[in-house]
């Protein structure tokens, strides 16, 4: 991870030289986990998430987006809706660490040098790459088989504002589609485990993260002009 933050830092520095404007702050929320295990819920956090951002404005709508955030998975049957689950009794935690490449679309103009007010909701996809353990489950006590990365789709909403000239404050919730089956330990990927698989094996399994975003601007004034 400490190499991935000097690799953020060296291109903020970079890009500082230019007529940008740039914000860097942190994530502070939760997660939870939508799969085979736990409850079917798509937005209710039940574990801490933290993170940190950099956003390189490009105009007034248009932003790219960097970021590192981590958090321990949790989801518990016994929590869930569904009798079957509720039956079944399995429960997990997986930590995650994922890395974030994408844009952030603003729905209104959001110029951060504007002294008055702003406000706007927004949109942000991308593509992550996250570090999770491969578990497996024998006789509902789970195990770890290994540990690997894998990419994910992630699809923010959000709304944020001007606290100070200085000061973005962002509410956001972020559902990442993964690429994988394995975070609750229901489809192994060691072929030599696959009789331990369950579950709805077709499906991929999402995370969610949710919370607030804090960043400080900086940069000199851009001007966002038409050619």
């Amino acid at each position: 991870m400490k190499k991935a933050v000097n690799t953020i830092l060296l291109f903020l520095l970079v890009t500082s030289a230019q007529a940008q404007i740039h914000e860097i702050g942190i994530f502070a929320g939760g997660s939870n986990f939508v799969g085979d295990v736990g409850r079917t819920n798509y937005i209710q956090p039940n574990q801490p998430a933290i993170g940190i951002l950099y956003k390189w404005n490009k105009s007034p709508r248009f932003s790219w987006r960097f970021s590192i955030m981590h958090s321990k998975l949790l989801a518990k049957d016994s929590l869930s809706e569904v009798p079957g689950r509720k039956q079944r009794g399995l429960e997990f935690k997986n930590p995650v660490t994922e890395f974030s490449a994408g844009f952030e679309f603003n729905f209104f103009d959001f110029d951060l040098h504007q002294s008055n007010f702003a406000m706007t909701p927004y949109i942000s996809t991308g593509v992550n790459y996250f570090l999770h353990d491969n578990l497996y489950v024998v006789n509902k006590q789970y195990f770890t088989d290994d540990n690997s990365g894998t990419f994910a789709i992630p699809i923010i909403v959000g709304v944020k504002m001007k606290i100070t000239p200085k000061l973005i404050l962002g509410i956001e919730t972020g559902a990442r589609y993964t690429f994988t089956d394995d975070i609750d330990g229901s489809l192994p990927k060691n072929d030599d485990l696959a009789i331990y698989k369950f579950g709805n094996t077709n499906s991929k399994d999402w995370y969610v993260f949710t919370g607030a975003t804090l960043t400080y601007t900086f940069g000199q004034k851009p001007c966002f002009c038409r050619e």
